[in-house]
């Protein structure tokens, strides 16, 4: 697709040329298995291998991901799946995989199962650079930027030319940014995973994860691994996926704006600290994110004085749902220590900007706060 707008990519990204009579984007193909006689060369076989509708899909994430380049992108079930996929596809035993210490609170996890294969694991913070002195030896680096839930930012540029001259291949978490915010591809990185739970599908209704290469080689590894342990997503969560696209540019533009209002609204409250959005000119992350980012995410996060008044805040919210995820349209917002995994403060809020009418959203928010105070 020539043309250089966000938005008109989005709307039309991964549809399939038009035929008369036929819809703009097919509907969802249900299928175990295909016809199939002679020898097994076509572009369908088996539902576990391929799908028109993963195929629409993945065509349409990968325009996003870097607009004009030749980039192959894997879907999944989830985001976790898209995550496992790289890093166990990758790392063998007596291999290095370097991980941020700050990250999305599943990464243990998926450390333990690493360790468990006899993989070394180091980690460090995503602020400063810091994973850049653990390279050593290192086969994968692993970055997520901006930390979820921190908000702290790294040098991608920077820190994918140290592990690229150390050996090290480069995969960023970019659930946070989105293609619109951040396209890591471009940044150097041999792969952009993201949870398309989150911000790329936006409505917080389907489960959803990819992977995204310009390496075939390394494509076809993490297609592999979807095929051997059967990650695959349901056509019908793919095709709503491929749906919920179309309007990406709107949402994330939407929840920016507002979640740059809000960060400021905040920044101006006695009763608030610890507050983090890349977007604000004074933030810890802001002079990298101006250089690698053209959009900073809906994710806002603050700290309140402690854990009944955090609580107190988010009984008081009524435009925003008090739950665990983030990027939809409606806004959510939790207290992150109650999961236990974070090194935050008890009082610390996670806030999802959603599109609700901003000075509605700034309004509602004011108000719990005022009452969370008294």
């Amino acid at each position: 697709m020539s043309t250089t707008s966000d938005g008109t990519r989005a709307v039309r990204a991964g549809l399939p040329t038009p035929q008369q009579y036929e819809p703009t984007l097919p509907g969802p193909v249900f299928a175990a298995h295909f016809h199939l006689s002679g020898e097994p060369v076509g572009p369908y076989t088996y539902g576990r291998d391929t799908n028109p509708t993963w195929t629409h899909l993945e065509r349409a994430i990968g325009e996003l991901e870097a607009p004009g380049e030749q980039v192959e992108t894997t879907v999944f079930a989830s985001g976790m799946a898209a995550v496992s996929a790289v890093l166990l596809s990758r790392a063998r035993t007596g291999d290095t995989v370097v991980l941020p210490d700050d990250g999305y609170q599943a990464l243990p996890l998926v450390r333990e199962q690493l360790e468990a294969y006899g993989v070394r694991v180091r980690t460090a913070p995503t602020g400063g650079d810091a994973q850049s002195r653990a390279l050593e030896g290192a086969k994968l680096l692993w970055l997520e930027t901006p930390s979820n839930p921190g908000l702290d930012v790294c040098d991608v540029r920077r820190l994918v030319a140290a592990a690229h001259e150390a050996g090290a291949l480069v995969a960023v978490d970019n659930t946070l940014a989105t293609p619109l915010g951040q396209r890591p591809l471009e940044l150097g990185a041999d792969f952009s995973v993201a949870s398309d739970t989150k911000g790329m599908t936006g409505h917080g209704d389907i489960l959803l994860g990819h992977v995204s290469c310009k390496d075939p080689e390394l494509s076809a590894g993490v297609r592999r691994w979807r095929k051997v342990v059967g990650a695959i997503p349901g056509p019908m969560e793919a095709w709503l996926a491929h749906r919920s696209l179309s309007t990406v540019q709107l949402r994330v533009d939407r929840q920016c704006g507002t979640a740059l209002a809000l960060a400021e609204a905040l920044s101006r409250r006695p009763d608030v600290t610890g507050l983090r959005y890349p977007g604000l000119p004074d933030d810890p992350s802001h002079a990298i994110a101006v250089r690698q980012m053209r959009r900073f995410g809906s994710v806002v996060s603050f700290v309140l004085a402690d854990k009944e008044t955090a609580e107190r805040f988010l009984a008081g919210l009524r435009l925003v749902d008090d739950a665990t995820s983030f990027g939809s349209v409606r806004s959510t917002a939790e207290r992150r220590a109650r999961w236990g995994g974070d090194a935050v403060p008890e009082g610390f809020i996670r806030f999802s900007v959603g599109a609700e009418d901003p000075d509605d959203l700034l309004a509602d928010v004011e108000s719990a706060l005022d009452e969370a105070a008294r």
